[in-house]
């Protein structure tokens, strides 16, 4: 998600970085590109024009103006104003006083509601806090069956009673609740293909017999500007007190994600991520708002790794880094275990300097397809080459890639790519990845 559009402002910023000083025209201009990205984003008009005028108003102050480096100072207040746009800090779930905490989710048929309650479930688990699940979506029966096979898998109890109302279903799922002493109940409503009043009167009803602490809306993010304009018409009803905007690992052009907080004033609270259980996150707006300006996200990027990777390992991983022992086999481990922490795609996207690190391993689209082929070519080496790549040479390589059904310039491309990524990999394993992407720009 947002990677044409952070392309795009990089492209903005580069111009504004060849010249010496800052004028307003040399402003407008720069921000009328911005405001045609945003919206090619998919960004609500609205949001866009509040969002460049309120830009243009800071930069053109004498501090930016008689700043010795203007372009920096005009991209930390787009920063600033983006994390101000995307809601601030951090939101937090309200908590009960007395438990149970309800959060009650709604939205759409499709946007994936019915997975996030398992998600959130997780999610509320790693707090320490016991969920139950409560599955109040009568109209698609193969909700309540999803929901029941996903609580099993998760070993998370699920409270469903067929086709009964839905506010007796939630009224016995409450007590339930108090029977085995859960401290969350998620709710997961009924969702319509499209916004009806038999939905929104009967989440109104729910709301005002339950008061559920939380009423998240679930929205796809690839929907753009119908996921906002549902979100309108369900702050309307119920009045959300947060988002979690799903599918954001799809080809998400990310307009959703920079409209919802600024048109309902409802936060986003989770992202989700993949379909993992596991593949939700809490939304940090600082962190977004510096993947959007190409500065990367290590801080998402060291929590995902240290839940896959445990200490331990990533000490053993870090050791092997330094002494220089790691191997065309660590490299294929390493990257079946990154595989569990989301699409290479968004990983790559959370390190500063995406575009360059692209380019230094030389290819196009870093996929799943992309990585296939890599473990088809280091499979067909002997143990002794994929512990020294350096000794494959050219009768080598033809046997590798007739080995692999891939062609000798494949093996020598990955080959280099190894080597590039090894000192990536290297520098971020020593805590000197801002020096190596400030290498790689000049």
């Amino acid at each position: 998600m947002f990677e044409n559009l952070t392309d795009k402002l990089g492209g903005v910023f580069g111009k504004l970085g060849r010249r010496g000083t800052l004028t307003e025209k040399d402003l407008d201009e720069a921000l009328r590109e911005v405001r045609l990205a945003l919206l090619e984003a998919d960004v609500n008009y609205k949001v866009a024009r509040d969002f460049i005028k309120a830009v243009k108003a800071r930069g053109l102050s004498n501090e930016v103006v008689r700043a010795i480096n203007p372009t920096q100072k005009i991209i930390n207040i787009i920063n600033e104003e983006l994390i101000d746009l995307l809601g601030g800090e951090a939101p937090r779930i309200q908590r009960a006083s007395q438990p149970p905490t309800i959060i009650m989710l709604v939205g759409l048929q499709g946007s994936g509601k019915t997975t996030t309650a398992a998600k959130i479930a997780v999610h509320m688990r790693h707090g320490g806090d016991r969920p139950l699940l409560v599955a109040a979506d009568v109209y698609r029966p193969a909700a309540i069956e999803q929901l029941k096979q996903l609580g099993s898998q998760l070993d998370i109890a699920v409270y469903e009673e067929g086709q009964s109302k839905p506010r007796d279903i939630v009224k016995h799922g409450l007590e339930e609740a108090k029977r085995i002493g859960a401290a969350v109940v998620i709710v997961d409503t009924a969702g319509r293909l499209h916004v009806d009043d038999v939905m929104m009167d009967e989440l109104r009803d729910l709301k005002k017999r339950f008061k559920p602490h939380e009423i998240l809306l679930v929205a796809d993010s690839m929907s753009g500007q119908d996921a906002v304009s549902a979100a309108e018409a369900f702050h309307d009803a119920v009045d959300i007190t947060g988002v979690v905007l799903t599918k954001i690992d799809g080809d998400a052009r990310g307009g959703a994600a920079l409209s919802i907080r600024a048109v309902t004033g409802a936060p986003i609270k989770f992202l989700g991520t993949g379909e993992r259980a596991d593949a939700l996150e809490v939304f940090h707006p600082d962190r977004l708002a510096s993947r959007i300006l190409g500065q990367g996200d290590i801080e998402t990027l060291a929590e995902r790794a240290k839940a896959e990777f445990g200490e331990d390992d990533a000490k053993t991983l870090q050791k092997r880094m330094q002494d220089g022992s790691f191997g065309l086999d660590d490299f294929l481990e390493q990257y079946k275990r990154v595989q569990n922490m989301g699409s290479i795609s968004q990983l790559i996207s959370m390190l500063p300097g995406v575009g360059n690190i692209k380019q230094q391993l030389d290819v196009d689209e870093l996929d799943d397809s992309f990585f296939s082929k890599v473990e088809a070519i280091i499979s067909s080496m002997t143990p002794e080459e994929r512990k020294h790549p350096e000794i494959i040479k050219s009768s080598r390589k033809r046997r590798i890639a007739g080995g692999s059904g891939t062609k000798p310039q494949d093996v020598n491309q990955l080959l280099n790519q190894f080597k590039e990524a090894k000192k990536i990999m290297k520098a971020v394993s020593s805590g000197k990845i801002g020096g190596l992407m400030a290498g790689a720009r000049r």
